[in-house]
């Protein structure tokens, strides 16, 4: 399990004197309580990994959207550290799909569900996403979509 990968890696991270990795990690432990806490069990039950992965993914986008906000604000410095922070989360995730390898899929779903122009794209993204339920990144799978209609 995830949880336990994590806990298990906290101790060794903090033996090494990994500073960041440290805080990366009790981040995931606090974030994984707070899904626990939202969805009305126990702190200290564990986590499911399909809601660990959930919890993993969404602390990756934050960390994308403040690396966005910081190089827009001329903060090299600080989107430097959230792209560090970022690589740690990433080691968690299952490795994801290609847009080479979404294509093919996003064309036959484009004709199975005979989407013929982009005002449909939206149901199109949604689908491939539902087919590639967890290998495939939502911003490479809406780039693939719209690269069928350009």
């Amino acid at each position: 399990m995830i949880q336990d990968t994590i806990r298990k890696q906290l101790p060794e991270a903090m033996k090494a004197r990994e500073t960041l990795r440290v805080e990366v990690l009790r981040g995931i432990s606090a974030a994984f309580v707070n899904e626990q806490v939202t969805k009305g069990k126990k702190p200290d039950e564990p986590i499911a990994d399909e809601d660990a992965l959930t919890v993993v993914k969404r602390l990756v986008k934050q960390r994308r959207d403040s690396i966005e906000q910081f190089r827009k604000g001329n903060r090299e410095d600080l989107a430097t550290k959230e792209e560090s922070e970022m690589k740690i989360l990433e080691a968690y995730l299952p490795a994801t799909l290609s847009r080479d390898a979404i294509k093919p899929v996003a064309e036959a779903l484009k004709a199975k569900l005979g989407v013929t122009d982009k005002t449909k794209s939206g149901i199109l993204v949604g689908a491939v996403l539902k087919e590639l339920k967890g290998v495939a990144d939502g911003g490479d799978v809406k780039a693939v979509v719209d690269s069928l209609f350009a």
